[in-house]
């Protein structure tokens, strides 16, 4: 554990150093790494949703493949695509850029939900199948993708499917005036993301990954875990609730983030912590809802503070 939290730190500093003034959101998205999750960034423009993802890449010693997704863009420029060697006479596998171990995908909503769609065998399985082949992608493996909820001018939004296969949702959010007064100066001659180097090797994220899944979850975490994603499916504001896949990752994100906090157990403030980022996005409000304008988000933070909280084993 403590080999787990020294590497953690390394990232997370790195990060910041690029990143200024979002510490919880460079946390949850090193969270979803350890949880060998993916992340989905979501704000207005111009608040650092690339350089983010970017960050996090760069500060592992592992392959990262960018893709800037547009409306033309198709399944095959993603996953791959078989061609014809001549001289060979017989097909060949061109792996896509989703053969990588970080893939930053770049306003993911503005691709064709077909486009789109070619993620979802990669996210949950960790593989790709093209022209009824199967090939294995390289763990550790993230999908790191940035979309702009304000401008739906030739986007298209994310289906239920896609969302669920997100661990987190994070929102950027504009930096305070210390932070961006710094940022004048960190950034006015040269972006700090060129003079980050790797702080920690592939292998190592490997070896955290597995680490963490040690890490202890009592009955009565577990149960709170449990009560907490069956509310989201009884709540009269919510026409679809948490899928079992949330539970599943909501606990992973959980004992990450225990991790990270030099702990090799959980606690419930860890779920509460979590619960948001890893379930809103997940929800689907009522039309009453809608119209009245109570969002997922407001949901899952007053479940948060309704159920009761396990108390400690005797």
């Amino acid at each position: 554990m403590d080999d787990l939290v020294q590497i953690a730190t390394k990232i997370r500093n790195a990060v910041e150093s690029v990143v200024e003034g979002k510490p919880r959101a460079v946390r949850l998205a090193l969270t979803v790494l350890l949880a060998e999750g993916h992340l989905l960034i979501e704000d207005v423009p111009g608040v650092g949703k690339t350089l983010l993802a970017k960050a996090l890449a760069r500060s592992i010693d592992c392959s990262v493949r960018r893709v800037q997704f547009t409306p033309d863009l198709l399944p095959s420029d993603i996953t791959g695509v078989s061609a014809y060697n001549a001289e060979r006479g017989e097909f060949e596998f061109k792996p896509g850029p989703v053969f990588a171990n970080i893939v930053v995908g770049d306003e993911i909503n503005r691709a064709s939900p077909k486009t789109q769609s070619a993620l979802l065998e990669c996210m949950e399985e960790r593989q790709v199948t093209v022209d009824g082949a199967t090939y294995p992608l390289e763990s550790p493996f993230m999908v790191i993708a940035t979309q702009n909820p304000v401008e739906m001018e030739g986007t298209y939004p994310l289906p239920e499917a896609q969302r669920d296969r997100f661990t987190a949702r994070i929102s950027m959010g504009y930096p305070d005036p210390a932070a961006e007064l710094e940022m004048i100066d960190s950034h006015g001659r040269s972006s700090p993301l060129e003079r980050l180097t790797p702080v920690a090797h592939a292998h190592d994220v490997r070896a955290l990954a597995e680490a963490i899944r040690q890490v202890h979850l009592s009955p009565g975490v577990r149960q709170y875990a449990i009560d907490l994603i069956t509310a989201t499916r009884k709540h009269p504001d919510l026409r679809l609730g948490a899928s079992p896949r949330a539970t599943l990752q909501l606990v992973r994100a959980a004992r990450a983030y225990a991790a990270l906090d030099d702990r090799d157990y959980v606690v419930p403030d860890d779920l509460q912590a979590l619960a948001v980022p890893v379930l809103a996005h997940r929800l689907l409000p009522t039309p009453e809802a809608l119209l009245e304008r109570r969002t997922p988000e407001q949901v899952v933070a007053a479940l948060v503070e309704r159920l009761p909280v396990p108390g400690p084993r005797r």
